[in-house]
């Protein structure tokens, strides 16, 4: 999976570069803005709110299952508890597959990446396991086009390209590991200098700067934290720090192990690997302790569907939704096998909706995935999938899964989606990918607050956060208008974007463009324009 810390390490090294002596103006938007109106609130949200409370009040609705496929959901969070999805048919936790389905006791949902004996945590990079596969042939023959036939050659000419690519992405992961790791060290030592100094366990910008002393140490562990605390925008040094040493750790295990060619995992799951139709392997295992910690896939889930009656945290987009959790992302890069699974495993058991928040470059199986998408598709299920944060051209750079199929086809089933801000200097988000043949629509994704595991509440950006926003407007209609096919919501969305003349830094970039031109769409999703569309289709003024 990439990008769960993307934004912020990218932010974070360059304030390495332009020097933390810099400040980066920004304002903050209100934590629920995603759900405003732009005419009402002058925020670019989905309009959520204006749609309850008007064109949908009083109409009846029914249960949509939207399938989270991420790292897992805290299924016990104060917001989500009520809204996860229960499988009737299974008897909980007597060793039986009550319901015939294949999977013992998937009360909530599946992990196809566990097994008897745990979880994975992190897993290599799709670039890794291809260079290690070929490694093994390879490595030691040196005059492959003497020793073998042209189907060898082809192969070893690719494994010269994936040992090339994986050369300059362990480099990367190097240097953003060092850059990260003197920022990490520098904020713990004066963190801990001026908790000292202050005789305080925790360090707010007030406190700060209260401190007056002509000590060297005690001057540059004040100037740090107070360009690190204005730069990041967080209520308390503590709060941020934490998520600098997710971060810290985040770019270390990539370093570390998504780019070591001798790490395998996989044992663990237990599965025959070399088979990638395989589908009954994995656990029960939805809610992780162990394995990926479920931040990404708890924050995605409640911009879907966190309770919105409960007067608690956040309020989730839609309001007649379940959410069935399936586990497929580990940290690094999911794999084919498991995506197709995941997809097979929603479709079969209800979902209507798929949420994809997750992404990479290499798909070596993806017939595999292009097979269940187009299963999805036959049976009328919406996949969709985040656009990714690289900040680059998805018409140039592939970004897997996609809705074009190996064969040159395309999946009508399929959205992908771009982060959009809430306006202003934050009009997008200068980490989103874009194109305009291969990204539907934009998205708020951008300082979104949802869910996180116990009982907690994050903002984070990514189109992974863009993702689910789309997801949240589809299970809305779907659940008011269940007489729409999933293809027809989907029009729905993309005929009722709200577009905009703004000119816009392309993300990636220094130069400035029409924001229309960055998706297919050129537009940014809006939920009370999609009902009003709906509503107009099913023949209601």
């Amino acid at each position: 999976m990439r990008g769960r810390f993307y934004f912020l390490i990218a932010l974070l090294i360059s304030l390495h570069f332009y020097g933390v002596c810099q400040s980066i103006p920004n304002s903050k938007p209100p934590k629920d803005w995603f759900l405003k109106d732009p005419d009402a609130d002058q925020l670019l949200g989905l309009s959520v709110e204006r749609a309850y409370h008007s064109l949908l009040k009083d109409k009846p609705a029914k249960t949509v299952i939207v399938a989270v496929v991420d790292t897992g959901v805290d299924i016990d969070h104060e917001d989500l508890k009520n809204v996860i999805w229960v499988n009737e048919d299974e008897i909980p936790d007597n060793g039986v597959d009550d319901d015939k389905n294949g999977y013992v006791d998937d009360v909530n949902g599946w992990n196809f990446i566990g097994g008897k004996n745990g979880n994975i945590n992190e897993d290599t990079y799709e670039i890794t396991r291809e260079y290690a596969r070929l490694r093994r042939k390879f490595e030691n023959n040196s005059q492959p086009e003497v020793n073998a036939g042209k189907k060898s050659n082809e192969e070893y000419k690719r494994y010269q390209e994936y040992k090339r690519k994986w050369q300059e992405k362990r480099e990367e992961d190097f240097t953003q590991y060092q850059l990260i790791k003197q920022i990490y060290e520098n904020l713990i030592f004066s963190l801990d200098t001026l908790k000292k100094f202050l005789k305080s366990d925790t360090i707010s910008e007030a406190q700060l700067q209260s401190i007056t002393s002509s000590d060297p140490t005690i001057l540059f562990a004040k100037g740090y934290l107070i360009k690190f605390f204005t730069n990041l925008e967080e209520d308390t040094f503590q709060e941020k720090f934490e998520e600098l040493k997710d971060a810290y750790e985040t770019s270390k295990s990539a370093y570390e192990l998504s780019a070591d060619p001798d790490f395998e995992p996989r044992t663990i799951v237990g599965d025959n690997y070399s088979d990638p139709t395989e589908k009954y392997y994995g656990n029960n295992y939805v809610k992780p302790m162990s394995g990926p910690v479920a931040d990404h896939g708890t924050h995605v889930a409640g911009i879907i569907a966190a309770s919105r009656d409960n007067n608690l945290g956040i309020k989730g987009i839609a309001d007649h939704v379940k959410i069935m959790v399936i586990r497929a992302v580990p940290n690094g890069d999911e794999r084919d096998k498991d995506i197709a699974n995941a997809i097979y495993y929603a479709v079969n058991n209800g979902a209507r909706i798929i949420n994809l928040s997750c992404g990479k470059n290499e798909s070596p199986q993806k017939d595999v995935v292009d097979k269940a998408v187009q299963y999805a598709e036959l049976k009328g299920v919406l996949i969709v999938h985040a656009a990714g944060n690289e900040s680059v051209d998805n018409d140039k750079v592939m970004n897997y899964p996609t809705a074009i199929y190996k064969n040159g086809g395309e999946a009508k089933n399929w959205i992908s989606v771009g982060a959009s801000g809430w306006g202003g200097n934050n009009f997008i988000g200068s980490f989103s990918n874009y194109g305009k043949k291969s990204v539907d629509v934009f998205a708020p994704g951008v300082a979104i607050y949802s869910t996180v595991p116990g009982q907690r509440y994050k903002n984070y950006d990514g189109t992974s956060m863009a993702c689910p926003a789309v997801a949240g407007v589809a299970a809305m209609l779907m659940a008011y208008f269940p007489e729409f096919s999933s293809t027809e919501i989907k029009n729905i969305i993309l005929e009722s974007v709200r577009t905009f003349e703004n000119k816009v830094q392309i993300p990636g970039t220094k130069t400035i463009g029409e924001f229309e031109q960055l998706s297919k769409t050129g537009g940014i999703v809006n939920a009370y324009e999609a009902v009003q569309l709906a509503l107009k289709k099913r023949g209601e003024k």
